[in-house]
């Protein structure tokens, strides 16, 4: 397990180079995160080893059951999941930046429990740009709306957007709900926000990081490539 760990993640540091190179941008400009949902401790710890440094969590009781065994290494944790009200208490617990912000009294509730803590945490908005009513995420069209909703709350600080574009095993199928993505920060910024002078975008996950980053991505996804399918007998299109 450890080599195909090690291995795969070459493979995958490769891909994003290349993709990289093909689209005329540098690979600093784009990070890897790894997708750990149902991934054990003992493997996420053969990637830090091999130089990793960033996970992503779907699920709060994922981040507690795993904490005694990560919290010493020098990582930093994402929350990509779906947050329910009742879980923000403690999700806050483990993680520098929630990648799943779609709902105001999310939002709020982040805003209550932080000024308590007296902490910030760093936000990206996730939009639904496949317009999938099995996905979470706004709508592009509410997104400029809801930032401004939230611009007061003092302690969330917007880094960006996040999407999980339209997945099918034709590629190129893919490519509009990535762009859309882009667009919807292009249009964002042209609104001159207060306070927001740019956004970065994650998206791309294992099959489509190389449309993801042509696209703009400043932040792949990445689960499967790296620790092989974690849901047989499932859906294959996963992180």
């Amino acid at each position: 397990m450890h080599t195909s760990i090690v291995e795969n993640l070459q493979t995958v540091r490769q891909r994003i180079q290349k993709a990289c190179q093909e689209s005329g941008r540098t690979v600093a400009e784009v990070r890897l995160l790894l997708a750990t949902k149902t991934v054990p401790a003992d493997q996420i710890r053969l990637a830090i080893e091999a130089g990793e440094t960033l996970i992503g969590e779907n699920k709060v009781q994922e981040l507690r059951d795993k904490q005694a065994e990560l919290e010493h290494l020098p990582i930093e944790r994402h929350f990509i999941g779906h947050l329910q009200t009742n879980k923000i208490k403690e999700v806050l617990k483990y993680v520098s930046c929630i990648q799943s912000l779609d709902r105001l009294a999310v939002a709020q509730q982040l805003d209550q429990q932080l000024q308590k803590l007296g902490k910030s945490l760093e936000v990206y908005i996730q939009v639904n740009t496949s317009y999938e009513t099995s996905k979470y995420g706004l709508n592009p069209a509410e997104v400029l709306n809801f930032i401004k909703a939230i611009r007061p709350l003092d302690t969330l600080r917007i880094k960006g957007l996040m999407t999980i574009g339209l997945l099918d095993v034709e590629k190129e199928k893919m490519r509009p709900s990535l762009a859309l993505l882009r667009q919807t920060r292009d249009q964002l910024l042209a609104e001159g926000l207060d306070g927001i002078s740019s956004l970065e975008l994650s998206m791309g996950m294992s099959q489509d990081l190389e449309l993801a980053i042509a696209e703009g991505s400043n932040l792949v996804r990445i689960g499967t490539a790296v620790f092989g399918n974690r849901f047989l007998g499932k859906e294959i299109w996963k992180e």
